[in-house]
């Protein structure tokens, strides 16, 4: 399974790519984080339906205790593109 995640709130200058990339690493999903030139964060992630599932439940409540997730759009891929780790981009 693969999706995309627009975030947006307190998510930029807290942290919120690297410890995205933290749990990614630690749930087993593939992907990128980077940040937005309008102050959102754009996540694209690959991997089991269970491990996407535990993995948006994370970002939602934001990976950052300085953090601070208002929206969180998630669009899913019917795509089986293979990623390999997960990447902060800029």
């Amino acid at each position: 399974m693969q999706i995309q995640i627009i975030v947006s709130g307190r998510v930029q200058g807290v942290g919120f790519r690297y410890l995205t990339k933290i749990v990614a690493d630690k749930i087993g999903v593939s992907g990128l984080v980077k940040n937005l030139s309008d102050g959102r964060v754009y996540i694209e992630a690959s991997g089991e339906e269970n491990k996407i599932s535990t993995f948006i439940d994370a970002v939602k409540k934001s990976p950052t205790p300085s953090g601070r997730v208002d929206t969180c759009d998630v669009t899913y891929h019917t795509t089986n593109q293979k990623t390999k780790g997960f990447q902060v981009t800029y």
